[in-house]
């Protein structure tokens, strides 16, 4: 399955974005609002310039207190986040996620943000891609 399949299942709703300047606090109320584990950082809203997640607040928390809810998400936010365009197929983009551990990648075509698609996505993608093989498969044996 492609990710272009993926993004199409998920329907428009477009890709939630913060800029750089956006303060911490804001990027968890919008993540928390949005009920959502990730959002891209964007200066235009057209190129991912990073991405801050769930995890990147705790661990901030964790090691620097409630302070840095206070930074800007520039501070915070992985840098470069690794990308992948509709093309990509979603085994591709599931082995890429799982040996970097993050579960969130944008889906970027000449240099333009068009999506973002998170581990869970995928995992439906590839059960659903599983369940129509076997049903087929049943239905071959079955000699329907």
């Amino acid at each position: 399955m492609l990710v272009q399949q993926i993004l199409k299942s998920k329907g428009d709703s477009g890709v939630i974005t913060v800029t750089p300047g956006t303060r911490v606090a804001e990027a968890a109320r919008i993540l928390a609002e949005r009920r959502i584990g990730g959002v891209v950082v964007s200066s235009d809203g057209t190129r991912a310039e990073g991405i801050l997640s769930e995890r990147d607040i705790v661990r901030a928390l964790a090691v620097r207190g409630a302070s840095c809810l206070e930074e800007e998400v520039r501070e915070m936010m992985t840098r470069n986040p690794v990308c992948c365009t509709r093309q990509d197929t979603s085994d591709a983009v599931l082995a890429r996620m799982t040996d970097g551990r993050f579960r969130h990648m944008p889906v970027v075509e000449e240099g333009r943000l068009v999506g973002i698609v998170t581990i869970g996505d995928v995992v439906k993608a590839r059960l659903d891609e599983l369940s129509m093989e076997k049903t087929a498969l049943e239905g071959m044996i079955m000699g329907h």
